[in-house]
């Protein structure tokens, strides 16, 4: 299947330790982005949303700052174009103002429903912590 890169900026209103909790723990996650997340034993992730398992692992990580996991198949020894999310915390030095990039790099949606799935996820998010 083909992948699409969807990448967008997000200006929220709160600060780094408190928005970066809701981009890496299971908890923070399962408030806005999935229906529910499990961390197994050997700390991967399980996300899951309407009705489906999707395993990731988180492939980087700086305290707020960035996460990115990387979504795999538990079933396929060996995968080579792996999707994956990632987080990316930034500030405007001049202003400031805190912003989330979101990169998305999976299975090919059009951009706009990309962007409107994304928006409707942030605005819940931003509803959660008030930002």
């Amino acid at each position: 299947m083909v992948k699409n890169k969807f990448v967008a900026d997000y200006q929220i209103n709160t600060s780094r330790k408190i928005l970066f909790p809701y981009l890496s723990t299971a908890s923070g996650l399962t408030e806005w982005f999935a229906d529910d997340v499990k961390i197994t034993e050997d700390k991967n992730y399980i996300f899951t949303y309407d009705g489906e398992d999707h395993h990731a692992k988180i492939v980087a990580m700086r305290s707020n700052l960035h996460v990115k996991f990387d979504f795999y198949n538990p079933d396929v020894e060996e995968e080579s174009d792996h999707s994956y999310i990632e987080f990316k915390l930034e500030e405007n030095e001049l202003t400031q103002t805190m912003f989330l990039r979101v990169i998305d790099y999976s299975d090919s949606y059009d951009d706009e429903e990309q962007e409107s799935i994304w928006d409707s996820l942030i605005s819940s998010l931003k509803e959660i912590i008030g930002g």
